[in-house]
């Protein structure tokens, strides 16, 4: 039998659930996140190269990319949905 949390029903396991009308934002925060990663790395890299204390550079500018990132996903997405919309049709 699967325990019990306190408010009597059987207890959750796995990862958090986020109600689906947060979907957008977790959208745009996993998104914006592995972008940002990956082309700061890629920036960081180019700019200086394999060089002494790379890891922390590459994560300092990830986390100063990934805070433009995130806002500007959430602004930019709803007109790249419109954008897209003209330019396709349905099936």
């Amino acid at each position: 039998m699967p325990p019990r949390r306190r408010g009597g029903g059987p207890a959750r396991r796995g990862p958090p659930v986020i109600p689906a009308r947060f979907a957008h934002i977790l959208f745009a925060l996993i998104l914006s996140g592995l972008m940002s990663c990956l082309v700061s790395g890629l920036a960081t890299w180019r700019a200086l190269g394999v060089v002494e204390g790379f890891p922390a550079l590459w994560l300092w500018s990830w986390l100063n990319s990934w805070a433009v990132a995130f806002p500007a996903v959430l602004v930019v997405a709803p007109l790249t949905r419109r954008i897209v919309a003209l330019l396709t049709r349905p099936d």
